[in-house]
């Protein structure tokens, strides 16, 4: 699994890296340009989004007819070319141009169907984990270096750093990813968007997937132009941003590893996201009322934390409460809407700051962080479940077809492999009960 995943996470991971290593001073940058206001400055932040949000599905089908390597190449493309051109960028047009092409290169959902071909089921919670991770450890380094090169070099640098990571990662597609075998699974029923939304796991965890980008994205306007904006009570210099975001990223990473332990080891991920929540809730309301440089600080490292705790873990709660045939649809549902809540985010943050104060904004999060709270207490932790492979050439089909019990989650067969999977609960069913309601 390992050998197959890495290489994934690793091109999404520098895809990531480069999104968000301008995160932490765009919105002072884009501020400074020709025709910039609030509500422009938002939505360049949440840009990429937009284009993500409007483009998973189809890049994801596009893999399904040409193949998955070429959809990634294709998508790192026009990504690249949306780094250079928001590197070339004069004015505040020009940049927003460049960051909806790069959200064209929406492959997220093509590399998710990748790790599906290449992962066995029984441990793609794992590999779901191994990419958030990835993608959580890239926000955290970019917050590091972002500010400082930001400073040294100046933004512009930023996006020709992001288009030579996008190059670098068609090195990685072409010389480490292998080739997805043609893997066609047939069920017992097909996955229908009605079905997914109404299980009211799988609409939690799309829902706090959501909620975690879109507070992200208004974290990313607010921070710096709060720090730096004098009108604000702050009035940082940009070459100090770095002094707050260091520290956040420090505390986010060392949070993250024993988040992650107690989610997917312990099986226990509510307690994670509702912890992760109340840490939401108290940065938005710092941020909003701080009178400090302080009490500024810790709402930003509590802001971190709490985003570095959900990040390893919301994949993979997806993929789990899923059943098989709804993985996809799943995953491709949770990044949309997730996308569209990162655009919806930064539009929103440079709109209240056109006509409101931060503190106005940060208790309007604190209450709506108030509600997700609330609703997220309805979460099941998942089910604890094992597999069983069965040859196909042992199964008695029509058996099969009317195969149910309370403790079966879902039946499937793979005809790659020639296999009939059963998925079950363990503690309260065994094998040999299930061989029996099956084998000729």
């Amino acid at each position: 699994m390992f050998k197959n995943v890495m290489p994934l996470s690793a091109i999404l991971s520098l895809r990531f890296l480069g999104l968000f290593l301008v995160l932490p001073v765009l919105s002072i940058y884009a501020m400074g340009m020709e025709g910039a206001t609030p509500l422009l400055v938002g939505v360049i932040v949440g840009g990429y989004a937009l284009t993500q949000a409007l483009l998973q599905v189809p890049f994801g089908t596009m893999s399904d007819r040409i193949g998955r390597k070429l959809t990634l190449l294709i998508g790192l493309v026009i990504f690249l070319i949306g780094s250079v051109i928001c590197a070339l960028s004069d004015d505040i047009y020009m940049l927003m141009l460049g960051r909806f092409l790069q959200g064209a290169g929406a492959i997220g959902s093509v590399i998710t169907a990748m790790i599906s071909d290449l992962v066995p089921e029984e441990v793609r919670g794992k590999a779901m984990a191994m990419m958030g991770g990835s993608i959580a450890i890239s926000f955290a380094l970019a917050m590091a270096l972002g500010p400082v090169l930001g400073a040294a070099y100046g933004v512009s640098t930023l996006f020709w750093i992001t288009a030579g990571l996008s190059i670098m990662a068609m090195i990685l597609l072409f010389t480490k990813v292998p080739t997805p075998p043609r893997i066609r699974h047939i069920y017992h029923k097909t996955a229908k968007m009605s079905d997914i939304l109404k299980d009211p796991d799988l609409l939690s965890m799309i829902i706090i997937n959501g909620m975690q980008k879109g507070l992200m994205t208004i974290a990313f306007v607010l921070i710096p132009i709060i720090l730096v904006d004098p009108q604000h009570g702050f009035g940082w210099e940009k070459a100090e941003l770095w002094k707050v975001y260091i520290p956040a990223m420090i505390f986010g990473l060392v949070a993250m590893g024993p988040a992650a332990v107690f989610g997917e080891k312990y099986n226990r991920p509510k307690e994670i996201f509702l912890v992760s929540i109340l840490l939401f809730i108290t940065a938005f309301l710092l941020m909003g009322y701080a009178t400090t440089d302080g009490l500024f600080i810790l709402g930003v490292i509590s802001f971190f934390i709490g985003f570095n705790m959900m990040e390893p873990l919301v994949q993979s709660m997806i993929s789990k409460f899923a059943k098989v045939h709804q993985k996809g649809a799943a995953l491709g549902i949770g990044n949309s809407v997730a996308y569209f809540m990162t655009f919806l985010g930064g539009t929103i943050a440079g709109l209240y700051l056109d006509f409101s104060d931060r503190q106005t904004l940060g208790l309007t999060l604190g209450i709506i962080g108030t509600l997700w709270l609330l609703w997220t207490l309805r979460l099941n932790n998942p089910h604890k479940h094992s597999h069983l492979f069965i040859p196909l050439a042992d199964i008695d089909q029509e058996k099969l077809n009317g195969l149910e019990h309370e403790h079966i989650a879902e039946w499937y067969i793979n005809e790659t492999e020639d296999l009939a999977v059963v998925k079950y609960r363990s503690a309260e069913l065994d094998e040999e009960s299930i061989k029996a309601k099956i084998i000729k």
